[in-house]
């Protein structure tokens, strides 16, 4: 019978996105030791940017928040806002580029997933009702396992982050701290 195996999704973390978000820094220090974690625990490691065509190119007008910001040029490939933040080392990591909000949209992750064969995705991001919810609900769709590193997660609505972790989450997947993952991940071995 085979094992449960496990990716790190570390989603967003991103400098223009990071600069919308209060919170982010405590997010991040929390996600660069989940990462420190998972890879001690060979557990691979994802990051997800998002990277958009100059222009807005593929991105419709009617999808009014990512038209916007594909006009912005704020994530066009090279653009230092659209770089991994200051301790999102891409050293080791698979590197995955995203056109939409959810990381299984317009991207590979799903083929990257499955050639690893990952059952159950654990997920930090920027933000939480954002990238996390939507890459959360896909995850489900595809009947993978799921787990949201809740303290490796940020939003700029903190009481709407509360509410996900709390009341929504919980539905589909289980909620932890860093801390807790990483002593499953040493029992585990």
């Amino acid at each position: 019978m085979r094992t449960s195996q496990s990716a790190l999704v570390v989603m967003d973390y991103q400098e223009a996105i990071a600069a919308g978000c209060p919170s982010t820094p405590a997010a991040l220090k929390k996600t660069v030791d989940a990462i420190t974690r998972a890879r001690a625990a060979q557990v691979p490691v994802i990051l997800c940017r998002v990277v958009l065509r100059a222009g807005g190119v593929g991105v419709g007008a009617g999808n009014a928040m990512l038209s916007a910001v594909a006009r912005s040029g704020a994530f066009a490939p090279g653009a230092p806002t659209a770089e991994f933040c200051a301790g999102i080392g891409t050293d080791e990591a698979i590197v995955v580029d995203k056109r939409r909000i959810s990381a299984f949209a317009g991207s590979d992750l799903d083929g990257v997933l499955r050639s690893l064969e990952v059952d159950t995705v654990v997920l930090a991001g920027l933000y939480t009702s954002g990238v996390v919810l939507s890459t959360l609900r896909e995850a489900a769709d595809k009947d993978l396992g799921a787990v949201i590193l809740s303290d490796a997660c940020a939003d700029p609505d903190p009481d709407l982050h509360d509410t996900l972790m709390a009341t929504v989450f919980p539905t589909q997947a289980v909620v932890q701290d860093v801390d807790s993952w990483a002593v499953a991940l040493d029992g585990s071995r």
